[in-house]
């Protein structure tokens, strides 16, 4: 019920901090911010954040971060899947203008503008072997080196990555670096999906849909058994990003 909702959204806001976008009172649900809480003060330990397509892996990472020493420095996203595998290098550390074709003017790479703060590296399972070792090499020297610099620079970048992949079994598979694996995942977070999350997901719901009416300037009550009995009965592939939708 709506009057429900306001329950859980009051002790959301009691708790504060970094969790409070976090939605949920399940069990499964209080362990993650737990996690995100601890792993968050440890604030040089690089994290993998594991979890389905849609899960909300971004909201944890950005969590993790406001739970950190690092908070008042930048939040920083790369999805790796998103970037061609030529530009990714550049995007990583940046480059000198004049570099390569194109390079016409001088850029920051996501390290140095990290530095200080968090790097949040998006779908790290989907990174080239090529730009996997480079990574690596960053991570073990605390040093990045734009394309076309001569000197290397020093940086302070705490990693927090996600992957909807069995990272273990793509080592298997090799596709992804086992050094690099180890270096990314000192510490894990797994978030649940959607169906295991039980009543979570009519508070989710209600949580959307009075940011919709917000956003359109509309007032509804809430649902209608119906429509909840429909929610929870339905299996959630896309998870939370299906439930927006």
């Amino acid at each position: 019920s709506a009057e429900r909702f306001q329950r859980v959204e009051a002790i959301a806001e009691s708790l504060g901090g970094a969790t409070a976008d976090i939605i949920g009172t399940s069990e499964i649900m209080n362990r993650l911010r737990s996690l995100i809480t601890k792993y968050g003060a440890a604030g040089h330990t690089n994290v993998l954040v594991r979890g389905e397509s849609g899960t909300g892996k971004e909201l944890v990472a950005r969590a993790v971060h406001d739970s950190s020493v690092r908070a008042s420095k930048p939040f920083v996203t790369l999805n790796c899947a998103a970037i061609p595998e030529a530009m990714l290098e550049s995007e990583l550390f940046g480059h000198e203008k004049g570099a390569f074709t194109g390079a016409v003017a001088k850029k920051r790479g996501k390290f140095a503008l990290a530095d200080g703060g968090t790097l949040f590296l998006d779908e790290i399972g989907d990174l080239a072997l090529p730009a996997q070792a480079k990574l690596l090499r960053a991570l073990q020297e605390g040093e990045i080196q734009a394309v076309g610099a001569e000197q290397a620079i020093h940086v302070d970048v705490r990693v927090v990555s996600a992957t909807h992949k069995d990272l273990l079994k793509e080592i298997q598979a090799g596709r992804f670096r086992e050094d690099l694996y180890y270096r990314l995942a000192v510490v894990e977070i797994d978030v649940p999906p959607l169906r295991e999350r039980g009543d979570d997901v009519a508070l989710i719901a209600h949580a959307l849909m009075r940011r919709s009416c917000t956003a359109m300037g509309k007032r509804l009550d809430g649902f209608t058994e119906a429509a909840l009995s429909a929610l929870s009965r339905h299996a959630w592939p896309g998870n939370v990003r299906e439930l927006r939708n």
